[in-house]
């Protein structure tokens, strides 16, 4: 079979099944658990690329892993958010042209992160300490933080929809640069998503 297949891209594809998942729950009308699907993606890849380093690889399988994490993450935090917003109402011309935008961003932002990181990767064996551009994963959390406030918002909601996605797609491709946390931070930031994911299942309506 085509493909390499270790332990380095299990949880790159468990968060892939999230998100095809949380796609069809997110068609079906099951919003709260879909968003959860995606909160959850974004623990998953918390901790893929930590399993990477720590495994030993050829160099066509690190290569492969680079690109098979962008390719994942595109549906996790490209395609998973822009359905989530449209069965939420976010359509018409406005708000499809702003899902497009939105997921053209997430390309261009995955496709820069592929080249540079295969870059980075030929001069030194370090691991990164700062991204360009604000990763796509900060959708599985920015996007259900304002999902939580949908009832607050009432009619305005979807308005406010199209601009936060807006601002997101922005920040995609935007050149600054973000520190990347360290690994109590991470542990942390995982603890808080899956409480938060508990919190907007139960309580959610």
């Amino acid at each position: 079979m085509l493909g390499f297949y270790n332990v380095s891209v299990i949880l790159t594809y468990i968060s892939l099944v999230l998100a095809v998942v949380g796609i069809n729950l997110a068609a079906g009308g099951n919003m709260n658990v879909a968003v959860a699907c995606l909160m959850l993606c974004g623990v998953c890849d918390m901790f893929d690329g930590k399993i990477a380093r720590a495994t030993k690889r050829s160099e066509d399988a690190k290569t492969f892993g680079i690109q098979i994490d962008s390719l994942c993450d595109l549906v996790c935090f490209g395609v998973l958010p822009a359905v989530i917003a449209m069965e939420l109402g976010v359509d018409g011309v406005f708000g499809t042209a702003v899902l497009a935008g939105y997921v053209l961003c997430a390309v261009i932002r995955l496709g820069f992160f592929n080249v540079m990181e295969q870059k980075r990767q030929e001069m030194t064996s370090e691991n990164r300490t700062l991204y360009q551009g604000m990763p796509v994963t900060a959708s599985s959390w920015l996007v259900p933080a304002y999902y939580v406030s949908r009832q607050l918002l009432g009619s305005r909601f979807v308005m406010g929809f199209e601009i936060w996605m807006l601002i997101i797609a922005a920040l995609f491709v935007i050149d600054f640069r973000v520190k990347k946390p360290q690994q109590s931070k991470i542990l942390f930031m995982a603890a808080a998503v899956l409480v938060v994911a508990a919190i907007v299942i139960i309580v959610q309506k």
